[in-house]
C-alpha cells in the first residue's frame, strides 16, 4: 500500500498548499507542481519496476506511465493565458473536495420471511398401512351337469337375489331319466306287492301245515328285495330330480353378478364342472393388512387396555373382541372416510416376512359401493391419544444430509436451524416429535431467503391457517368471489358501453356539423 501513497501524497500537499496562495501567484505553483508530479511518476515507476516479481509483465504499466511522462511535458508547453490559468485554478481548487469523498458499504435490509408458531392441539396417534380390498362374498358358478347352454337369463353386471335364475342347461336327457326313474319305481312297487302277497300266503299255508317251509323263506327273501328295489328306484327319481334341477343354474348368494363365461350353445360340465360366472357380494367389504413385529407389540398392549377398561377378561372369554376401529381410504379420498373394525388376525407371525395378517370390514352400502375387491388402499388404526402435540405445516421442513430440520427466528431476527423427529400427518400439518418448543417461531415461507446465522425481516401468520381444511375452504370461496366480481365487471361494462354509445352519437353529430360547414363554405 506504500508504493500508492507516494504521489497521492504530493497531490494532496500540493492542493492544499495552492489553496492557500493567493490567485496572483498560481501560475507558479502549477508550474512546480507539474515538475513535482513529472518527479514523482518517475520515482513511482522505477520503485514498481525494481520491486515487482520476475513473472510480473510490466509491459502495460511502463506503457502507460510513459504516456503519463509525455503529457506532463505536452501540459508544460502549453501556454497558460489568464483564462487557463483560472480554469485551472478552479480544477485544482476541486480536486482536493473530490478527494475528501468516501464510497462506504451500506448493508442491504435483511430479506423478508414469513414465520408462525406451531399448532398445539389434541392428537391421536395412527399406525399406518396400505392394503388390498376382497370381497365378504365371491361364489363361482359353475355347471353341476352336463349338457347344452340353452338359455342365459340375466344381464352380466347387475344385482342378483339369491335364487334367480341365471342359466338353463338343456333339460330334455334329465326329464328323461326322471320318468325312467319313476317307472323303475312303479316296477318295484309291483314286485314288492306281488311279494308280500305270496309271502302272507306261503306263510298261512306253513301254519296250517299245508305248505313247506323254504316257500316261506322263498318268498320272505323276494319281499325284501322288492322293498330295497322301491327304495332303490325312489334314490333314482331322486337323483334324477336333482339333475334336472341343475339344469336351473340359479344365484347362490345375492349379489353382482359377472358376465358369462361361456356363451350359449356350447356344451358345459362334461369332465368337470365349467364355470360359468360369478356372483360377489359387496357389502360388507374386507381389507386385508399386514403388521410388523413392532406395531404388533403395540397393537397388543391396546388390545389388552380396552379388555381391561371394560373389565373384560380374554382369558375366561377367547371369543371376545376388543373392537378396534380401523380408519380406510382409497387413492383418491383423503381422510379416511371409512370407518371398520378389525375383525381378523393370524394365530402366528410369517416367518419369512416376519409380519402378521390383519382383516378389517367395513360397511358398503349402495347399488354403486364405492369399495370393490382388489383396490390399493391406504388404513390406518389409533392406538394413542396424545395431547399438546406440536404440528407444523410441510412446507417448513427442510432436509439435508443430517436429516430434517427447521428454520426458526429467534428474538433478535436471527435465524437458526433445529434438527427435529417427525411424526404422522394431521389436517395437513405434520406432527413433530422433537425438537420444537411451543413458542418457536418456524419460517414458514421464504426459506430460501433464510440462511442460519443471518438476520431476517419476520412476519407473523397463524400455523392455522395453513391447515389443509382452512386451505380447502380457502379455494372454495375463491370461485365465489370469482363469480361475483365478474357480474360487477359486466355491470360496469354494460355501463361504460352505455357511455361509449353517448360520446359516438355527440362524435357523429358533430362530425355532421363540420361537414355541413364545409359545404356552405364551399358554396
Amino acid at each position: 500500500m506504500k508504493t500508492f501513497r507516494l504521489p497521492f501524497e504530493i497531490l494532496i500537499n500540493n492542493c492544499i498548499y495552492i489553496r492557500s496562495q493567493d490567485a496572483i501567484r498560481i501560475s507558479i505553483k502549477i508550474n512546480d507542481f507539474l515538475n513535482r508530479l513529472e518527479f514523482s511518476l518517475k520515482m513511482y515507476y522505477e520503485f514498481v519496476y525494481l520491486k515487482s516479481h520476475k513473472n510480473f509483465d510490466t509491459t502495460i504499466l511502463r506503457f502507460y506511465f510513459k504516456r503519463m511522462q509525455s503529457m506532463v511535458r505536452q501540459f508544460k508547453k502549453f501556454p497558460f493565458t489568464r483564462k487557463w490559468q483560472m480554469v485551472i485554478i478552479l480544477l485544482v481548487l476541486w480536486l482536493p473536495a473530490a478527494c475528501e469523498q468516501k464510497n462506504t458499504y451500506v448493508e442491504p435490509p435483511p430479506p423478508k420471511v414469513t414465520v408462525a408458531q406451531p399448532l398445539q392441539q389434541e392428537v391421536i396417534d395412527y399406525l399406518e398401512f396400505t392394503g388390498t380390498t376382497r370381497a365378504f362374498e365371491e361364489v363361482e358358478v359353475r355347471a353341476r351337469v352336463a349338457g347344452f347352454l340353452q338359455s342365459m337369463e340375466f344381464t352380466p353386471g347387475t344385482q342378483v337375489e339369491k335364487g334367480d335364475l341365471l342359466f338353463v342347461i338343456d333339460p330334455r336327457e334329465y326329464e328323461a331319466e326322471l320318468n325312467a326313474a319313476k317307472a323303475e319305481l312303479s316296477s318295484a312297487e309291483a314286485q314288492l306287492k306281488r311279494a308280500q302277497i305270496e309271502f302272507e300266503r306261503a306263510d298261512r299255508l306253513f301254519k296250517q301245515k299245508a305248505g313247506a317251509e323254504t316257500d316261506v323263506v322263498k318268498w320272505r327273501g323276494q319281499r325284501d328285495v322288492a322293498r330295497a328295489d322301491v327304495l332303490r328306484a325312489n334314490a333314482k327319481i331322486e337323483k334324477a330330480g336333482l339333475n334336472l334341477s341343475y339344469t336351473q343354474v340359479v344365484a347362490p348368494i345375492t349379489g353382482r353378478v359377472s358376465r358369462n363365461f361361456v356363451d350359449l350353445g356350447n356344451l358345459v360340465g362334461e369332465g368337470e364342472p365349467t364355470l360359468l360366472t360369478t356372483v360377489t357380494r359387496y357389502d360388507p367389504v374386507y381389507a386385508y393388512f399386514n403388521l410388523n413385529e413392532r406395531d404388533l407389540l403395540k397393537v397388543m398392549a391396546m388390545n389388552r387396555k380396552k379388555l381391561q377398561e371394560k373389565g373384560l377378561d380374554a382369558a375366561e372369554n377367547p371369543e371376545i373382541k376388543a373392537d378396534i376401529q380401523v380408519f380406510l381410504e382409497v387413492a383418491n379420498e383423503e381422510g379416511y372416510p371409512h370407518e371398520g373394525k378389525l375383525d381378523f388376525a393370524e394365530s402366528s407371525v410369517d416367518k419369512d416376512t416376519g409380519t402378521l395378517q390383519l382383516r378389517g370390514v367395513f360397511p358398503n352400502p349402495g347399488q354403486a359401493p364405492v369399495l370393490i375387491p382388489g383396490l390399493f388402499v391406504r388404513l390406518r388404526m389409533p392406538i394413542d391419544t396424545r395431547e399438546n402435540a406440536l404440528l407444523v405445516t410441510e412446507r417448513a421442513i427442510g432436509s439435508d444430509q443430517s436429516g430434517r430440520y427447521l428454520l426458526v427466528v429467534n428474538s433478535e431476527n436471527m435465524v437458526e436451524k433445529k434438527p427435529i423427529r417427525m411424526g404422522q400427518l394431521a389436517d395437513g400439518l405434520r406432527v413433530i416429535d422433537e425438537g420444537l418448543r411451543p413458542d418457536d417461531q418456524v419460517v414458514v415461507n421464504g426459506l430460501q431467503r433464510a440462511r442460519p446465522g443471518a438476520k431476517v425481516d419476520p412476519e407473523r401468520t397463524d400455523m392455522k391457517s395453513l391447515t389443509a381444511s382452512a386451505i380447502k375452504a380457502k379455494v372454495q370461496e375463491e370461485p365465489k368471489t370469482s363469480v361475483t366480481s365478474g357480474e360487477t365487471s359486466e355491470k360496469s361494462g354494460s355501463v361504460d358501453s352505455t357511455g361509449s354509445n353517448g360520446d359516438e352519437e355527440v362524435v357523429n353529430e358533430s362530425e355532421e356539423s363540420t361537414a355541413s360547414e364545409s359545404e356552405g363554405k364551399s358554396d
